[in-house]
């Protein structure tokens, strides 16, 4: 057996797994004690812009306490990403900016009065949507490589152990260990990209029940068979 080659695959699997958790170390830069301070900031930024609202009265004061509560939920969710590092956190700031400025659109279309303003809400509902749906997916789609690419490590590390182990043995052994990890990777790969198909279904999906929401609401603007038109002619846009 050809010790040296065994060493080298060794030290190169080592060295990958070294880098991957460096990687990961690196990416946390904040400590405890500046995220608790970092933390703190954000709750003090978020006191001094919900009293500034204090100048505003009505409809108007809503939307100012709306914008406050989204900034500082925002905040709260990007130092969470920025304090350990997922896709999860990457999502849950996405989500954090379309809720808050769907808060904040809901509540100006406190402004409007009657159809104009159940739109408007739908609208605000739909955009609202449309950003958590676009989210999801692409958080779904980057787990999916992940995995993929752990896949396709495992199998080319163990295709060039078994590489390594038949030297002395047999080539045709070294031809069968590298196919299958091709097999592995090619395996893995259609998994993710189905993975990525099924989660941009599912966010056109999504955006159309809420597109057609709107659509239908602005139906309500008429009456009788122009409103039954109007019905018909957005089910027959949105395939309901």
């Amino acid at each position: 057996m050809n010790n040296f080659k065994l060493n080298a695959i060794a030290i190169a699997i080592g060295l990958a797994f070294s880098t991957a958790a460096m990687a990961q170390i690196a990416a946390q830069t904040m400590s405890a004690d500046q995220h608790k301070a970092a933390k703190e900031g954000i709750v003090a930024q978020y006191k001094s812009d919900k009293a500034a609202c204090a100048v505003w009265s009505g409809n108007a004061l809503d939307i100012c306490k709306a914008d406050a509560s989204g900034k500082e939920k925002v905040a709260k969710a990007e130092l969470a990403a920025k304090y350990k590092p997922s896709e999860e956190a990457t999502y849950d700031v996405r989500v954090a900016k379309a809720e808050a400025v769907y808060a904040v659109a809901k509540e100006k279309c406190d402004d409007k009065a009657g159809n104009f303003k159940d739109v408007c809400v739908k609208e605000a509902k739909a955009a609202q949507v449309a950003a958590k749906a676009d989210a999801k997916a692409q958080m779904k789609i980057v787990n999916a490589n992940d995995k993929a690419a752990v896949t396709t490590m495992n199998a080319n590390n163990k295709a060039a152990t078994t590489t390594a182990k038949a030297v002395d043995k047999a080539t045709d052994t070294t031809v069968k260990a590298n196919d299958k990890a091709a097999e592995t990777t090619a395996k893995a790969n259609i998994k993710a990209d189905q993975a990525g198909v099924d989660a941009r279904k599912d966010a056109a999906s999504d955006k159309t029940d809420a597109n057609y929401a709107v659509a239908k609401e602005k139906c309500d603007a008429f009456a009788g068979e122009v409103k039954s038109g109007c019905i018909a002619a957005a089910k027959a846009r949105f395939g309901k």
